[in-house]
């Protein structure tokens, strides 16, 4: 039996800028991809090797949308 509404976290062909991570998030947590990419932006200010490795983290395990 499958869940009705079973979301999944996927990197966006739409919504991408360069990977689709933030577009693919903003779209699986019902946020403009626009509000992520500014908070992933403010992150590289402050934590920057650290939201770069999550950055390329996710780029490498969130599979692309079909």
């Amino acid at each position: 039996v499958k869940p009705m509404n079973e979301k999944k976290l996927l990197r966006s062909k739409k919504e991408r800028m360069i990977g689709g991570v933030c577009g693919g998030l903003g779209n699986y947590l019902n946020l403009d991809p626009t509000i992520v990419r500014l908070i992933f932006v403010l992150s590289f200010f402050f934590l920057f090797q650290s939201s770069l490795l999550i950055y390329l983290l996710l780029l490498i395990i969130i599979p692309e949308e079909q």
